[in-house]
């Protein structure tokens, strides 16, 4: 068993103890902090600029059940394994090398939002001074204060969350308060959208889109999750108050005032608690986002040298390089290519889900070593099969544009995946029955 108590590296490359698991509280607020975020608010005020109340209603409705199920599934097998995302999938489906690639492509999407993010961050810290503090300082301010947050691993990313979540929350009640104020509700839920309608479909995207990466890595925080229950009280809390709440009061805002600028009518109807608000989501959606991108990184290079980085020190070095791209200013032409990645992760879900529910091809090797506190001894290759459905699924997130990509991507995968290892089993199973 590896040694714990170096600070920061958070049980990146073993399973979590029971010993070591955290409350439902712990990992429900980071959860609720992952999604109660200004840019759910931004997200929820499109849907509101283009569509009535109810039809938003619905069509976050289903975006989110969609973000529930592979949450919950994926989120379960973590807890279960006690395993991040990139480590689990060594065993479901993608092998040691094919691991390496999903935490490649998780870290950099994670580390490329941090610094868009931080220079959100320090952009509220540049208004709320007035100019006094250069959004360079500020950004390298921001940028190294959340890094040194995360070095200290989840428990402190669970007080961190306890503090700022309830603090965004009391800032957004009190600025829709501003502007839904001398409102008729019932006028509100039968108003018209402002501006040019949203289909159904192309909301339902939006919503399910939006937080698919956050569901992916939904293991990276559910593996210290006491049980199966606490997973599902985790996803559905955050379902309910994060993407839920969260967005149909941004419809409402949008409906009320008129437009999908949302961000902007909190700094201009509640002054420095608008800037509170996309102060306080930026730290705790950046936690999470620096958080992740080092568990991937540590597996990338177990992966491919076998060389075990501390968690901690990784953390450090990402935090700076997102801290610099961020004060350097060049994320906006990063933004296009972390959108391209994006189309990347859903067929990840589907085949690990795919693999681990149904397929069960390592269940039997993760079940004997859980029982020991160890990883398994062996891992597989990366497959044809996993080749095959990942390809398939990402060109056909990006080309298929009817009903929702990330979507589509995620079940085509699932199923060329599992046809293809039905396949592969079959043509093994004659090979051996030929040689016998």
């Amino acid at each position: 068993m590896a040694n714990h108590s170096t600070i920061g590296d958070d049980y990146s490359l073993t399973r979590v103890p029971q010993e070591a698991r955290r409350s439902l509280w712990s990992i429900t607020i980071i959860r609720v902090g992952a999604l109660a975020t200004i840019s759910q608010f931004i997200l929820g005020a499109s849907l509101g600029y283009g569509m009535t109340f109810w039809q938003a209603f619905w069509a976050t409705f289903l975006g989110s059940v969609i973000l529930q199920v592979v949450g919950f599934l994926l989120g379960y097998a973590g807890a279960k394994e006690g395993l991040s995302t990139s480590l689990l999938a060594r065993w479901t489906g993608f092998g040691r090398h094919g691991s390496s690639i999903i935490g490649a492509v998780i870290a950099i999407s994670c580390i490329g939002w941090f610094g868009v993010q931080n220079s959100v961050f320090a952009e509220g810290i540049v208004q709320s001074t007035n100019g006094a503090v250069s959004l360079p300082l500020a950004a390298t301010l921001t940028g190294i204060g959340v890094t040194i947050l995360v070095i200290f691993g989840f428990k402190l990313l669970s007080i961190t969350a306890s503090i700022t979540v309830p603090l965004f929350l009391i800032a957004v009640s009190i600025g829709i308060y501003q502007t839904l104020k001398g409102q008729s509700f019932s006028d509100l839920l039968a108003t018209q959208p402002a501006g040019e309608p949203l289909s159904f479909g192309v909301a339902a995207t939006m919503v399910a889109g939006g937080f698919i990466i956050g569901a992916v890595i939904t293991p990276d925080f559910s593996r210290f999750a006491k049980s199966g229950k606490d997973v599902f009280w985790m996803t559905t809390i955050g379902l309910l108050v994060g993407e839920l709440g969260i967005n149909m009061i941004a419809v409402l805002m949008a409906l009320a005032a008129r437009t999908n600028d949302v961000a902007n009518i909190m700094m201009t109807t509640v002054g420095w608690l608008g800037v509170m608000v996309v102060v306080l989501s930026t730290v705790k959606i950046n936690n999470l986002n620096l958080y992740s991108s080092s568990l991937g990184f540590t597996n990338i290079f177990d992966s491919l040298f076998r060389i075990q980085l501390n968690r901690g020190m990784v953390t450090l070095l990402i935090g700076i390089i997102g801290t610099l791209l961020s004060v350097l200013g060049i994320l906006e032409r990063f933004t296009d290519f972390l959108v391209l990645l994006g189309i990347l992760v859903p067929p990840v879900a589907g085949i690990m889900v795919i693999d681990y529910f149904i397929l069960k091809t390592h269940r039997k090797i993760l079940d004997e070593s859980r029982q020991k506190g160890q990883l398994p001894a062996n891992t597989e290759k990366l497959g044809w099969p996993t080749i095959l459905a990942w390809g398939c699924g990402g060109l056909a997130g990006y080309f298929i544009t009817i009903g929702i990509p990330s979507i589509n991507s995620l079940v085509i995968s699932a199923i060329i995946y599992y046809v293809a290892k039905k396949m592969e089993r079959l043509y093994k199973t004659d090979i051996h029955a030929d040689v016998a």
